[in-house]
């Protein structure tokens, strides 16, 4: 028996469509949905099979795809003209597009998979393409997640500084603001842009096209950093559907070095799992999950050790496994305390590899007027700093070149 769901939009061929498969007597239909919230919904009970939806319904993208194929639905698409609408609807994931007329052709499709026998369920669609083999001699990228609880720590000039020092090195690196409170990366860089990279993607991502059209997104900085901007406001992470940042990053660390600037709040949204809304923190969580090397930077005053202390505890919870590398910004004589003292310190929360950058300063406001990142902005002792932190990333991954 297949049980069925039919997301109504008053197109002329629903009625017929609806008696024609109650009719059937190997198929039920559940209930008549009113839109893609309302399907979603339907589907998170784990009773229906197939999901029987116009291609022109709105909301209908890759997003809502993997989420009913996450709850073992598949969707049969019916199209005015099957044939036109076929490449659209299999770039987000939809695998059967059929005629208005006739109608048997829709009873078919809703009993019989393709290449699967009636009443089968299909398993999880992959909303991110296969990996393409790399040019030779090309080692797949490398993905730094960059992250540090609130309070400005300075997750934001670690990550390009970090991105930075990458391309100097002669890799090719994309860094990517994924930061769901309002991205800083583009002002920090003097990036004047008025199309956003991630909301760019999103689209992109939504309609299945990010994959050939992810040069599109990024920016370029020099001949070896790009960069893909993130939010204008902070009110528009709405627009990032889950998924997103992983086919963004999953298509570009097949030849380049990803680095993300990441958010602060680890806290998960339980309205996430109700809808098609999207939890703003998922950006983060997300981020996380792709890296392989995280970051976590914290301040070396007393108020930015205890929330660096209270973070470890909190990523290792939303992470489990994770080994960071932890990042003690801004440290100087003046906070009356030595390195080792630090260490001993933070070594009680699982800061096994630590590294100490210094308060410098001038080297950031110097890059930072003139628009640039701190690699480019001239020697200091911040710069040489963060070539260290690479050096101790490089020796953990066994990837990266080391400073010259």
């Amino acid at each position: 028996m297949i049980i069925a769901l039919l997301v109504s939009t008053g197109a002329a061929w629903e009625s017929s469509a609806f008696g024609v498969l109650n009719a059937h007597p190997g198929v039920v239909v559940l209930k008549r949905c009113v839109d893609v919230d309302d399907l979603l919904a339907a589907a998170s009970t784990g009773q229906a099979d197939v999901a029987v939806v116009g291609v022109e319904v709105g909301g209908l993208d890759t997003t809502v795809v993997d989420r009913l194929a996450e709850h073992g639905v598949r969707v049969v698409a019916v199209a005015e003209d099957p044939m036109t609408a076929r490449p659209a609807a299999q770039r987000i994931g939809i695998r059967q597009v059929v005629g208005q007329d006739p109608l048997d052709d829709l009873v078919a499709a809703v009993r019989t998979a393709p290449g699967e026998p009636a009443a089968a369920t299909v398993p999880r669609v992959r909303t991110t393409p296969p990996p393409e083999a790399a040019p030779a001699g090309l080692a797949p990228g490398r993905v730094v997640a960059v992250w540090g609880p609130g309070g400005a720590p300075g997750r934001t000039t670690v990550a390009t500084a970090l991105a930075a020092e990458l391309a100097r090195r002669e890799l090719t690196t994309v860094l990517v603001d994924a930061d769901p409170y309002g991205g800083s990366v583009a002002q920090q860089l003097g990036v004047l842009d008025e199309v956003s990279g991630l909301l760019a993607a999103a689209r992109l991502a939504a309609s299945g096209t990010l994959a050939e059209r992810v040069a599109t997104v990024q920016r370029r900085l020099s001949d070896r950093l790009w960069l893909v901007t993130g939010l204008p406001r902070a009110d528009r992470w709405v627009e990032v559907r889950p998924g997103t940042l992983e086919q963004l990053v999953e298509r570009a660390r097949r030849q380049t070095q990803v680095v993300l600037d990441t958010g602060f709040c680890l806290e998960q949204d339980p309205a996430g799992e109700m809808g098609s809304r999207p939890e703003r923190n998922g950006l983060t969580l997300e981020a996380l999950a792709l890296a392989d090397e995280i970051v976590v930077v914290g301040s070396a005053d007393p108020v930015g050790l205890t929330r660096l202390a209270r973070g470890l505890h909190d990523l290792a919870e939303a992470v489990p496994g994770a080994e960071p590398q932890v990042v003690v910004n801004r440290m100087r004589p003046s906070l009356g305390w030595r390195e080792r003292d630090v260490a001993a310190m933070l070594a009680g929360f699982g800061a096994r590899r630590l590294t100490f950058l210094p308060e410098d300063q001038a080297a950031v406001d110097r890059a930072l007027v003139a628009g640039r990142s701190l690699v480019e902005s001239g020697d200091s002792a911040l710069v040489r700093a963060v070539a260290g932190l690479l050096d101790s990333i490089a020796a953990a991954a066994g990837r990266v070149p080391a400073g010259r």
